[in-house]
């Protein structure tokens, strides 16, 4: 029985990882620190599921507290790590910027130090599609230029792709880094716009639309996003010889045993199209209160999802229509809000 360490294991990505780990016959020790960024009792019901699993430990805490994983990595030696906590968010990172840099870059660089004690034959780290930031070649291709963050959300989490391939060059440690695009499903984020808009719609109240209408998301469904993760766990990147060369189109590093992955849908879905799949599934219309771009905030993002193809044969397939379905669906049945009102 192989034994897996999950960050943000109450988390909405975490969650699901954990499950499908523990699905598979992982042992899973899960560690989150349980924060208010939005209802504690969202996460609780997740880790109280995950708690009927024999094989998974929760344990609560911050991944900045000093010592406290260098202590799980000592006690359980995870083959595997999935570091998926994180301070989320691109307009609360403008509100509260220090939490992003002490649970994103600190937190990672604890994970890291903790990696390099007791070394896991392969890490997982969650970066962001924010990484790509001003840069409008689109789909986005992992091996593209991202230098211009637009957000200190994204800024964080680019420094932590450059800290973990300095340790993975440093101390040979296998590091995949993936970044995935507008994660949404059952049990999502209530700050995401999926939650955000379900619950407008169908209590008659408007929501805000900015850019006027005029984004574009690739919106994955989450269980599509978790089945890249599963199968990235046994693609396990390695240091190239003396003098070779990754092939065109892989991001791994020329230097060390890292590579960064896309994983999204490979579709860009207009905004307004993602509102008429709510409508669609809650059978109500939307009303829409139209304003600007908000700060830190990008027009587009559109995945290259072709590397991860190539390395797993996988290819996320959910469709809005059909992932919305299923929101709804799971949204009034957590809420009690079957009938309409």
């Amino acid at each position: 029985m192989r034994t897996a360490l999950v960050t943000g294991s109450a988390g909405f990505i975490g969650y699901y990882t954990a499950k499908r780990l523990l699905d598979d016959g992982f042992r899973v020790i899960g560690l989150d620190a349980m924060t208010d960024y939005y209802d504690v009792a969202l996460k609780q019901r997740r880790h109280d599921m995950l708690m009927h699993y024999p094989g998974f430990q929760a344990v609560i805490g911050r991944v900045e507290e000093p010592g406290l994983l260098l202590g799980l990595f000592e006690t359980h030696r995870p083959e595997v790590v999935i570091h998926l906590a994180a301070q989320a968010g691109v307009r609360y990172s403008i509100e509260a910027p220090r939490a992003y840099l002490e649970s994103n870059i600190t937190g990672t660089f604890d994970l890291l130090e903790a990696a390099r004690a007791f070394p896991p034959a392969h890490m997982l780290l969650a970066s962001t599609s924010s990484v790509y930031g001003a840069n409008t070649d689109m789909p986005y291709t992992e091996t593209d230029k991202a230098d211009h963050q637009m957000s200190f959300y994204a800024a964080t989490k680019k420094a932590t792709e450059s800290m973990a391939h300095s340790y993975a060059h440093l101390f040979d440690l296998p590091v995949t880094m993936f970044r995935f695009f507008t994660v949404y499903g059952p049990w999502g984020r209530p700050d995401m716009a999926p939650y955000k808009f379900t619950s407008a719609i169908l209590e008659g109240r408007k929501i805000d639309v900015y850019n006027y209408g005029d984004m574009k998301r690739d919106f994955t469904y989450v269980e599509d996003l978790v089945e890249g993760i599963r199968l990235l766990i046994d693609t396990v990147p390695r240091r190239p010889a003396m003098g070779e060369h990754p092939e065109p189109g892989d991001s791994l590093s020329p230097v060390a045993p890292w590579r960064v992955i896309n994983i999204g849908n490979s579709d860009a879905v207009q905004l307004t199209d993602f509102i008429a799949a709510i409508e669609e599934a809650t059978g109500r219309k939307a009303k829409c209160n139209l304003m600007p771009i908000q700060p830190g905030d990008v027009p587009a993002t559109w995945a290259n999802a072709e590397l991860l193809k190539k390395l797993t044969g996988y290819a996320p397939k959910t469709t809005v229509r059909e992932g919305m379905a299923r929101f709804v669906e799971w949204y009034r049945e957590y809420y009690g809000a079957a009938q309409e009102r």
